[in-house]
């Protein structure tokens, strides 16, 4: 039969080895990960890697390097999709950016491990494993860090609450501040709110601001006849 004249010890056994060490890898990511709590844990991380392992073997053994080469590129795409499924955006902020790099990252291992590079399969999971636990506590100390507006891009929303009979008024006479201001409109809209009051809301063009010279201008609308409040708020860019 076609499969037992296939069969050969030598290769059955590096692919073993190939797979047993895409395996023990992929398990030292997904632990990390699992600890974490994340979407991604122990299990989706190893079956990454030994997929990955299994896929670059398999074309090195029916179709050599330049198959493996090949399939090496379609593993890179093919975990782009898989690693979309668990990235969610909730309002302005995106979840699972980390976890699917992570799966990303394990399917380069898995790659490595297939491809019979063994030293740099370990490299990279090292360094994937570095890179979600020891630089957690530089990501935490950047996040509590001061931010200054000046400096850094985000977006700006101003939110104006007034009533109904001024909002052509109103809407004018905020775009006129802003542009006083130096900070064009980029896009305005007005929603209805409860008890016969319409909230604008102007976002703004410029992702770096100067606090103080939107807050001039926002008093100034303050001042506006049926406004009931004015408020600024930033959030980070996509």
């Amino acid at each position: 039969m076609a499969m037992i004249e296939a069969f050969d010890v030598g290769a059955f056994f590096n692919s073993f080895m190939s797979l047993a060490v895409a395996f023990i890898l992929g398990t030292a990511i997904g632990a990390e990960r699992q600890y974490r709590q994340r979407s991604a844990g122990l299990r989706t991380n190893v079956l990454v890697a030994v997929g990955a392992a299994a896929f670059v073997d398999l074309a090195y053994l029916v179709a050599d390097a330049d198959g493996a080469a090949r399939v090496i590129s379609y593993v890179v795409s093919g975990i782009g999709f898989l690693g979309a499924g668990v990235i969610m955006k909730d309002g302005g902020d995106v979840r699972g950016l980390n976890t699917a790099a992570t799966l990303w990252a394990s399917a380069a291992v898995g790659c490595c491990a297939g491809a019979d590079r063994v030293a740099e399969a370990f490299l990279v999971a090292v360094f994937i494993i570095a890179g979600n636990t020891l630089l957690r506590p530089l990501v935490k100390a950047i996040h509590r860090a001061p931010i200054d507006l000046e400096d850094a891009e985000a977006n700006h929303e101003i939110y104006v609450i007034t009533d109904a009979q001024h909002v052509s008024e109103v809407r004018e006479q905020l775009i006129l501040e802003l542009n006083r201001a130096r900070y064009p409109v980029a896009d305005i809209k007005t929603e209805q709110l409860y008890g016969g009051v319409v909230e604008i809301i102007a976002f703004l063009v410029s992702t770096s601001v100067a606090p103080s010279e939107l807050d001039k201008a926002l008093g100034a609308i303050r001042l506006l006849d049926g406004v009931h409040r004015a408020r600024r708020e930033v959030s980070t860019v996509d």
